[in-house]
């Protein structure tokens, strides 16, 4: 039996992860929930799960939510608040694997906290590896505690690198659907508006990771993430655009042979791979292989994709450089939702933070939030 700390646990990843204990009984428990700062969901998953420990967002969500427990007349459910509560959560003794989901930087301390506790991490979060893969790469070594990616992407190559030896990889190449703006004219781009940007082809994301697959700054993230994850240089990361978004990823060895991961279009598939790793477990996640009888794969734009170039520029520079790329983008794109900047500003601001930012790579959590809230100032008087 396996028990899960579940960070971000009321968003979807955390609902999917939760759906595959209810699937899985005899496998999984869940020990521990960070809700963020939704009090109506987190209640009805303690209700439901009667984990030991649950953590929202504020001392104020925590009150309320210890009161709806005490007049449901729950008891043994612990509730607790903020950062603080978040590191309780992916560090309690009885949490035996740690899903960390938690969107952006706000689950940064809580994932490095686990791994310093020895714990398994499946990490859902692209942005903890982005802005601290080197200090999380490392404690993970040191400890002999497996990072297992829940990206559908990443946990693609992960399958696709067990069948052959690190030295004999040559690329990685991450698929990209390409977002609706695959064959938009660029000259359209300045009127795009957020509704059409939030409508992607393939898949039902939260809003912040719609819009960068609609920029192509998700695939960069991942080009970062994966440099970190399989400890290969950003030279040997590809991006090809499939829209189709059937082949997650492939890996070409040397020999010539390329692997490539097929499977349908659902988490719940990548989720129970890391929780179940490394075992397979029947499932009712099947494929229907009509679904390939059609595949396109092309070349991305760098003209009509600039996110992806800065994202393999600041890859290449690491530290400072791939904090800022993520602050950047996370200021401009609640500022393009917000409507206060237009789409194609989304990759200047981005350009502008990096440009200013100086070689450096902060050696502690500390100073990887520190570097991040730097950036972020500088993103927000640029869209101010």
């Amino acid at each position: 039996m396996k028990r899960l700390a579940i960070l971000g646990s009321t968003g979807s990843i955390g609902q999917s992860t939760l759906s595959i204990v209810e699937q899985f009984p005899d496998r999984y428990q869940v020990a521990t929930l960070a809700a963020g700062r939704n009090v109506d969901e987190a209640f009805a998953q303690a209700v439901r799960w009667r984990p030991k420990l649950v953590s929202l967002s504020s001392e104020e969500l925590a009150a309320q939510l210890c009161k709806r427990l005490n007049e449901a007349g729950i008891s043994g459910t612990q509730v607790v608040y903020g950062s603080e509560g978040t590191v309780a959560c992916s560090t309690h003794p009885e949490a035996d694997f740690v899903v960390s989901a938690i969107v952006g930087v706000a689950g940064l301390e809580a994932t490095h906290a686990a791994i310093l506790a020895g714990k398994p991490v499946g990490l859902a979060n692209k942005e903890c590896m982005v802005a601290a893969g080197e200090i999380l790469t490392a404690a993970a070594r040191e400890r002999n505690v497996p990072i297992l990616p829940i990206d559908s992407e990443h946990n693609a190559v992960h399958q696709c690198m067990r069948v052959g030896d690190h030295k004999e990889v040559k690329f990685i190449w991450l698929t990209a659907s390409g977002g609706p703006f695959r064959k938009t004219q660029l000259s359209e781009f300045a009127a795009i508006t957020p509704e059409q940007a939030l409508k992607h082809p393939t898949w039902v994301m939260g809003r912040r990771i719609t819009i960068d697959s609609a920029t192509m700054l998700n695939k960069g993230l991942e080009i970062i993430e994966a440099c970190r994850l399989f400890n290969v240089p950003a030279s040997q990361v590809r991006v090809t655009i499939h829209p189709q978004s059937t082949v997650h990823s492939l890996v070409e060895y040397v020999d010539g042979s390329i692997l490539a991961q097929i499977s349908m279009t659902d988490m719940r598939l990548p989720i129970l791979y890391a929780l179940a790793y490394p075992e397979r477990p029947a499932s009712n996640l099947t494929f229907d292989l009509a679904a390939l009888r059609h595949l396109d794969f092309e070349e991305p734009d760098f003209e009509r994709f600039p996110c992806l170039r800065l994202a393999y520029e600041a890859a290449e520079r690491g530290g400072a450089h791939c904090i800022a790329l993520n602050a950047a983008d996370e200021v401009a794109v609640e500022a393009f939702l917000d409507r206060r900047i237009p789409f194609t500003e989304i990759a200047g601001t981005i350009g502008k933070v990096l440009a200013s930012t100086p070689e450096s790579h902060p050696a502690t959590i500390a100073e990887v939030l520190a570097s991040d809230r730097e950036a972020r100032e500088k993103a927000h008087a640029l869209v101010a």
